[in-house]
């Protein structure tokens, strides 16, 4: 099976979707002027702001959708997922995931924008957007639509939404606080269950208030441990660069890594992790009380540079530099044993490992839910939703017994069959991409000139 899925793995992730998953950030990195940068400051006084449109249609706060989209990225990609990249690619996987993320927040870019561009609301008043909208409304095209929605109900089910992150918590509560598997299966079963039944709303408070408290405190772990190895730190980053275009150069034959695998594991655990162009961000971001949908856009842009710039490369940075890359270990138990390592009190390295996961992966199941539902509903409408959700818990409970190594493969899968459709329609829309943003951006220069 595993042999089998790896085949598959490498079959969707082979050139044309790199090509077209990194191309159509590059292409809009170049309409849009870097806007990644020469907007990031903008962006993220956006973020940081109170000043939400709380008039305006939509569900939740732009900053409450951007929690939520936060809650479904930050999870067990941004400490299994880059150990693993690392450990099939090499360090030089992280600078590809950098690349990727990079390119990868012009893409998110425009997936806000269009998600507040073409959402619609439902008989309730409740906000329906995502890719799957703007497939329809903006490309005309209900088949490619639904092909969308699909995609991301298998992602929701049986990819990043349960059977990684569950997985990954039980194993961190059994190896971290030596809790029996069952018994962590049975809580965050429960505990799923009593969110995610209250909806989007209850997804969003639960979510403002985890979300920057589990990325500050692995943050803050991971400072300490570069300050205490800060002399290891620039060989590190200069093997994590050697190692990208010269794998073998830099690690030894021994490893068996060559440009294409360092490239491909950065890239579609990059994309495990921080999701853009995946088109799931957008589902939630379309829930955002707003009108400017170029706002929303480059709101949701900084989900990518909390996740992979910051998060993702904490995490790569103290594995790499503590050589725990070169250890038989795998997953949370290489990123463990790298915080022991390098942290000044072992024992609390560890903790901030599996701490810091446990909240990662909960999270994402429950913004994993959310996505799931919309994909859900607009394929068989409203009467389908219970019986997902319902569905969705039970996933939960028994993500826990499965296999990692299968679990990130079929995740792997899934992402990329759930990009294309979505990365189709970005292109197709890139004229009303370009256009709404010279729109917004022309008003806010008359604004300052008055």
């Amino acid at each position: 099976m595993k042999e089998f899925l790896t085949a598959v793995d490498n079959l969707v992730w082979g050139p044309p979707l790199l090509i077209m998953l990194v191309g159509t950030g590059i292409y809009l990195t170049f309409k849009l002027g870097f806007l990644q940068i020469t907007k990031l400051k903008l962006a993220l006084k956006f973020v940081f702001s109170k000043d939400d449109e709380t008039n305006e249609k939509g569900d939740i706060s732009s900053f409450g959708a951007l929690c939520t989209a936060l809650s479904a990225t930050i999870g067990t990609g941004n400490i299994v997922g880059v150990a693993t990249a690392i450990k099939a690619g090499g360090p030089g996987a992280l600078f590809w995931m950098w690349i990727a993320a990079f390119f990868g927040m012009a893409t998110k870019y425009a997936e806000g924008l269009l998600a507040i561009k073409y959402r619609e609301f439902d008989n309730n008043g409740e906000v329906c957007g995502g890719p799957m909208y703007y497939i329809q409304n903006g490309l005309n095209n209900k088949w490619l639509a639904k092909i969308f929605a699909l995609f991301g109900v298998l992602v929701s089910l049986f990819g990043i939404g349960t059977f990684a992150q569950v997985n990954s918590i039980s194993e961190a509560m059994k190896t971290g606080f030596n809790i029996p598997i069952i018994i962590t299966a049975i809580i965050v079963t429960t505990l799923v269950a009593l969110v995610t039944l209250g909806g989007i709303k209850r997804i969003s408070n639960v979510s403002e208030k985890v979300v920057p408290f589990m990325a500050g405190l692995y943050i803050v772990g991971v400072i300490i441990v570069i300050l205490f190895n800060l002399g290891q730190v620039p060989e590190a980053i200069s093997l994590i660069i050697r190692s990208a275009f010269n794998p073998e150069a830099a690690l030894g034959g021994a490893f068996g890594v060559t440009f294409i695998i360092a490239m491909q594991r950065g890239v579609s655990r990059g994309v495990f992790s921080n999701e853009s162009g995946l088109g799931s961000a957008p589902i939630a971001a379309a829930a955002a009380k707003t009108k400017e949908p170029a706002k929303q856009g480059l709101i949701s842009m900084t989900g990518t540079f909390f996740d992979t710039i910051i998060i993702c490369s904490m995490t790569g940075i103290v594995i790499v530099l503590t050589g725990m890359y070169t250890s038989h270990l795998d997953g949370a138990s290489l990123t463990t044993a790298a915080f022991e390592i390098g942290f000044p009190i072992a024992m609390i390295g560890k903790y901030i490992v599996n701490i810091g996961l446990v909240f990662f992966a909960f999270t994402t199941i429950l913004g994993w839910n959310y996505y799931g539902e919309k994909c859900i509903g607009y394929i068989a409408g409203e009467r389908a939703i219970k019986p997902f959700k319902i569905f969705y818990i039970f996933l939960v409970f028994i993500g826990s017994f499965l296999s990692l190594d299968i679990i990130f493969i079929s995740a792997d899968i899934v992402n990329g069959l759930m990009a294309i459709p979505n990365l189709i329609a970005i292109i197709g829309l890139r004229k009303v991409i370009f256009s709404e943003t010279n729109l917004y951006f022309n008003s806010l220069k008359q604004k300052s000139c008055t």
